[in-house]
């Protein structure tokens, strides 16, 4: 059965970051992600996660807020230094926070993002963490959400996981971007289950809980599980009427339990 961290960009948004850890737990969570941890000192949120029995399973690399709208640097060319030093900083909370993956954003086409800086990037991302037993991921993102985004499709995203050939670069895999980008989405977990690392989830058209909207999630779960799958699938999605109101009906209705 399918284990599910929660999203804490996404879920209990009414509370302030850090006790968005609490609220977790009590929800029955065992894991959470994030997109960013980086506006609390490591120790602190060290401290939350301890505190409430979670494990902080994934957060993304610095964005890059600045110049790249929060969509990442490794693949914008004339910015590696910046990437360095961003990767550098999410490798000091990875190993705090005790997180076996970290998600790697490429950049924005518009801003320069091109496939040979990826790679490169990408490369010396791998083994920097790799150094210290730590996974590094990529996610194609749909392009109605993330106009421009450098990396959109599974397909080029595994060509990329390829050719940087480093053992520790694999996909995360969010089935609701997929859904947008490509659809036939059981068939897209049976073909790249060799590299997904990572599932998130949400429901299209509106990125809400996955059990009302296009896909079948009962179906999609069980798909999962039986692909040999043994990792988290992170709920990112955009509770339509609160998180907790969400959490009543969606586990059941999709046969499936949070903790």
């Amino acid at each position: 059965m399918p284990r599910f961290a929660a999203n804490l960009s996404f879920l209990f948004t009414e509370l302030p970051f850090l006790d968005r850890y609490e609220a977790a737990a009590k929800a029955g969570f065992k894991a959470v992600e994030a997109f960013s941890v980086y506006e609390h000192p490591a120790a602190e949120v060290a401290a939350r996660l301890k505190a409430n029995g979670l494990q902080q399973i994934l957060f993304n690399l610095p964005a890059g807020e600045a110049g790249t709208a929060g969509r990442g640097l490794a693949a914008l060319k004339g910015r590696e230094a910046d990437f360095e030093a961003s990767a550098r900083k999410a490798l000091d909370y990875a190993k705090a926070l005790g997180t076996p993956q970290v998600h790697c954003m490429a950049g924005l086409v518009t801003q320069g993002a091109n496939r040979k800086t990826f790679v490169a990037n990408l490369r010396s991302c791998a083994r920097m963490f790799g150094s210290e037993g730590i996974n590094v991921i990529v996610e194609p993102l749909n392009l109605r959400d993330n106009p421009g985004y450098f990396l959109s499709t599974l397909d080029e995203a595994r060509s990329i996981i390829y050719e940087v050939a480093e053992k520790n670069l694999g996909l995360q895999f969010d089935l609701y971007h997929r859904a947008i980008m490509g659809g036939d989405v059981a068939m897209a977990i049976r073909e790249y289950k060799d590299i997904a690392w990572h599932y998130q989830c949400a429901n299209p058209p509106d990125r809400a809980e996955p059990d009302d909207g296009e896909q079948n999630y009962t179906f999609l779960f069980k798909e999962v599980d039986a692909s040999g799958y043994k990792g988290w699938i992170g709920c990112e999605y955009k509770p339509r009427n609160g998180t907790l109101e969400g959490l009543k009906r969606w586990p059941k209705a999709c046969g499936v339990t949070i903790g």
